[in-house]
């Protein structure tokens, strides 16, 4: 899979991997920089550039180091006139490791749901009551607790709902 990337107003080839040298970028060695994706080619060769595809793509990057190039010689030189100019010019670079070049956005991680508070409250009513000395037998009864409320729910609702409950009933 590679991609071509548009940066300091040039483009490049890349793929995983790659160690490129780009015009200066403005973040710090170890930081990561991501390109704007020009197009992308999977692993089949198949090209995607329509800007679905592109907008889903990215290519991200880790700063190595920051350096300047070997001095471009700039000379001047009017013929007969004895007008001779020497100048160089060094330009500043940034070494970049292509650390991943995606097609689709990386999701974050899905999180564990919370215990409801009823939860909690039983788990810890059912620990004090079951007398815990320390902090890790309270937290093997409270995950006992914890199961029990699971298999019965109506257990744990609050007592004003219960009585709600038994009036609606009667």
């Amino acid at each position: 899979m590679y991609a071509v990337v548009a940066t300091g107003g040039k483009q490049l080839k890349v793929t995983p991997g790659d160690v490129v040298a780009v015009e200066k970028l403005d973040a710090g060695v170890g930081e990561k920089v991501s390109f704007e994706v020009l197009f992308v080619a999977d692993d089949k060769g198949k090209i995607k550039a329509d800007q679905k595809a592109l907008a889903k793509a990215s290519v991200t990057g880790e700063v190595l180091e920051h350096f300047k190039d070997n001095k471009a010689v700039v000379f001047k030189f009017k013929k007969r006139k004895g007008y001779k100019r020497t100048k160089g010019h060094r330009q500043e670079l940034t070494r970049v490791l292509i650390t991943d070049v995606a097609t689709t956005p990386k999701r974050a991680p899905r999180k564990k749901a919370a215990s409801t508070k009823a939860e909690d409250v039983a788990a810890a009513v059912i620990a004090e009551a079951a007398g815990a000395e320390d902090a890790s037998e309270a937290a093997v009864i409270a995950g006992a607790a914890t199961e029990v409320t699971e298999a019965a729910p109506e257990a744990t609702e609050a007592p004003e709902a219960a009585e709600a409950t038994e009036a609606l009933e009667s």
